[in-house]
């Protein structure tokens, strides 16, 4: 760039008519819509984006996939505990009964013994 001052204002206009015509020819020199090559390049995005949604579709259902698997075993050691509890309850209930039968032998077995005591005398 020059030092200011040294240009005429004839001459900046000049300069400034001949920048705006460099920028119109360079806009008219692009390739309009129907350009092989830009109808290219519109292929070419619609196609990247079409790839990005179908792996967005992949992997939404993968989660959905994954989610229900889990899911299912969640549900199955859920079902598996309560069997196991079930069991364990059911268990504890006839160690229960056999031991209050014991114990009812023994008091029964202590008390015939008493009364056969009694009755020698």
């Amino acid at each position: 760039m020059g030092a200011p001052g040294n240009d005429s204002f004839g001459d900046r206009l000049s300069a400034a008519a001949a920048a705006k015509k460099a920028m119109l020819e360079k806009f008219r020199a692009q390739p309009g819509p129907n350009d092989p090559a830009v109808q290219a390049r519109v292929a070419e995005r619609k196609a990247i984006a079409e790839a990005r949604e179908q792996r967005a579709a992949d992997r939404q259902a993968a989660r959905e996939t994954e989610i229900a698997r889990q899911k299912a075993e969640t549900e199955l050691l859920a079902r598996e505990e309560a069997q196991r509890k079930a069991k364990e309850e059911a268990e504890y209930a006839a160690r229960a009964l056999a031991e209050e039968a014991e114990r009812k032998a023994a008091r029964d077995a202590r008390y015939a013994a008493r009364k056969a005591r009694k009755k020698k005398r």
